[in-house]
């Protein structure tokens, strides 16, 4: 095959895999993209496309869940960059934040602060990059707001927003994505009032740039439904979410995976209300989709799992709840590895599940099970592990009572 041919070729994978990422056909992507990857080996070491095909691949894999396959992929590309660019070309802080988010999605926290802040060192070398600059803010801050460090994520996000509002305008997509960034955080700290005009800005851009039916519309219609639906706005919350999925059932197919998100979403709303029947039929529904979509062994199970687990517990049959939680925990464990936060929060569940049933000793495993990987992972200031310590005080004192034989033998010593 002539160079030209290749190049042809290359390009034409490259086209194919990205349109059948939109539709969420990931199976035909990956083909797409390593049928890219044949033909950019062709290229040689030193040819750039090699590594954005490397890279396209990688992202790939990650936004499966599929994180051991994506990290040698993403080393190869930062690998090749370094070799052809320097360490300190900003091609080289691109492949940084991709690899950043991978270690963020599987919750290796200490390695994704030292990766934003060396790409946003590299980015700040040159002003034609302050995009890029808002970009790695925007990256930071989430990080910090995932840690619970929201005084250090406020001034970041707002920072990234006025960049992006100075060189884009006030209407730009990427603007209403800094707006629904802070939104978020807002949402985090229980800041209701102040989240809302956020996010309803964000989605009139949207709608304003992009039209009433593009599948970014319906992220924003499902970023508000959540925050009414944690003021207790039931239909308004309730015609949003049925908005987001209309939207990307038309926009992206039934298959796709931000459809099963806001089946999701939708049974979570029906369960708040007490709509049990309801919210069950769709939990129940996404875990059979999810199986067929991804594995019986994935982080989207996982979920689907949990909370159907939840809608069991709260219904009074705890004994049809605790095997989908320990199912759910084994998934987590395995795919996010034994120190990832979710799997404290997962055990978290079940333990005051079990401490609801007053099987103490089962619940004091998981408590200090969760309170380690917490502490090792968020560190003992982050809110979570507070939240966590004080769930197991309150099972310590109802044992306790339950016991009356004094204060609680076994506290959290870290």
């Amino acid at each position: 095959m002539t160079q030209t041919a290749t190049e042809t070729a290359w390009k034409h994978h490259v086209k194919a895999g990205n349109r059948f990422c939109q539709k969420g056909d990931y199976q035909k992507a990956e083909e797409s993209f390593r049928a890219a990857l044949a033909a950019a080996e062709q290229f040689g070491q030193q040819d750039p496309r090699l590594a954005l095909t490397l890279y396209d691949l990688a992202n790939l894999n990650r936004v499966q869940g599929f994180y051991a396959e994506a990290e040698p992929l993403y080393k190869r590309a930062m690998s090749l960059t370094e070799k052809i660019y320097g360490p300190d070309h900003p091609d080289m802080a691109i492949g940084m934040l991709h690899l950043a988010a991978l270690y963020r999605a599987q919750g290796i926290f200490n390695e994704v602060e030292p990766l934003y802040r060396r790409a946003l060192a590299v980015f700040q070398k040159n002003p034609e990059y302050n995009l890029e600059v808002a970009t790695c803010l925007n990256s930071l801050a989430d990080l910090y707001r995932a840690q619970g460090k929201y005084s250090q994520a406020e001034p970041l996000f707002r920072r990234a927003l006025a960049l992006r509002e100075n060189a884009l305008g006030l209407e730009h997509p990427t603007v209403a994505q800094s707006l629904n960034n802070l939104a978020l955080l807002y949402r985090a700290q229980g800041k209701y009032a102040q989240a809302q005009p956020l996010q309803e800005r964000a989605l009139r851009i949207l709608q304003k740039d992009l039209g009433q039916e593009h599948p970014t519309v319906a992220t924003a219609h499902h970023d508000l439904a959540e925050l009414h639906r944690l003021q207790g706005n039931w239909a308004d919350s309730e015609q949003h979410h049925n908005l987001a999925l209309k939207i990307r059932t038309k926009a992206l197919g039934t298959q796709h995976p931000s459809v099963a998100s806001s089946m999701s979403a939708l049974a979570l709303l029906y369960h708040t209300q007490g709509k049990y029947a309801q919210a069950a039929s769709l939990y129940q529904e996404l875990i059979c989709r999810r199986e067929k979509d991804w594995g019986p062994e994935h982080n989207y199970v996982a979920e689907s799992l949990f909370n159907l687990a939840e809608l069991y517990e709260d219904e009074g049959e705890f004994a049809k709840a605790e095997p989908l939680y320990w199912r759910a925990i084994g998934i987590v464990e395995k795919t996010s590895g034994p120190e990832h936060p979710d799997l404290a929060r997962r055990l978290t569940a079940l333990a005051t599940g079990y401490t609801e049933q007053e099987r103490f000793g089962d619940a004091e495993r998981l408590f200090q099970w969760a309170l380690g990987i917490l502490e090792r992972t968020l560190g003992p200031e982050h809110p979570e592990m507070s939240a966590t310590m004080k769930k197991y005080a309150g099972m310590q004192a109802k044992r306790t009572q339950k016991a009356a034989s004094g204060p609680a033998d076994v506290m959290w010593s870290g």
